[in-house]
């Protein structure tokens, strides 16, 4: 519970706990940030790790000199599609395994078997969707290895769509977060980037609802 409450916090607080950080750390900072982009998208167990608001803040201190902008773009960029990389092979290795068995907790065979076909078809699309929304983007590289989507095209997707993600908010960040109104104003607008990130599939499911009725 106590490190809930301090993810949830250092989230809401992006701004004070980075000045922390750097303040401490100085350079190492860089290598934090590396390996908090890095489980957000690598590992399944670790969809709660800041990523949008977490790129964007750090792109706010680089304009103010904390950060240089484009070695924060080039390693975070590495960080991301690196995760994307060992939770596809992740996927890959333990699927096999998964779809030998009749009866597995959590996991529907159907699903696998449709998420297969899925990504044959959309997964290239899937890919690059998936990085601008929480938690999806933990879980599609590990559906897309489960579901043998071939691996060149998942990483093509994959570098284009990390650079795309993580250029975004850098440089939102670098340009826009130091405007006195999104400064006095940084926890609304780490807020803002959140809601808006989990927004596509709540507006998603209500479609679907209305489409049924």
């Amino acid at each position: 519970m106590h490190i809930l409450t301090f993810i949830i916090d250092f989230i809401i607080h992006l701004d004070k706990h980075l000045a922390i950080l750097i303040s401490t750390y100085g350079v190492w900072t860089y290598l934090i940030l590396f390996l908090i982009i890095y489980c957000e998208t690598g590992l399944v167990v670790t969809p709660f790790l800041p990523g949008d608001s977490l790129i964007f803040a750090a792109g706010a201190f680089a304009a103010t000199g904390s950060f240089n902008v484009w070695i924060l773009f080039l390693l975070l960029s590495i960080a991301a599609i690196f995760g994307n990389t060992t939770n596809y092979w992740i996927g890959y290795y333990i699927g096999p395994g998964i779809l030998k068995k009749d009866k597995i907790k959590f996991i529907n065979k159907k699903y696998l078997d449709r998420a297969h076909k899925f990504y044959e078809k959309y997964g290239g699309m899937t890919i690059v969707f998936a990085r601008f929304i929480p938690i999806v983007r933990t879980f599609a590289p590990f559906v897309a290895g489960i579901g043998f989507m071939n691996q060149w095209r998942f990483t093509f997707f994959n570098v284009a769509a990390g650079i795309v993600w993580v250029g975004l908010f850098t440089f939102a960040g670098y340009f826009f977060g130091n405007i006195p109104v999104v400064k006095h104003n940084f926890t609304l607008v780490i807020f803002a980037i959140i809601i808006v990130s989990i927004l596509p599939p709540f507006v998603e499911y209500f479609r679907q609802r209305l489409k049924k009725k």
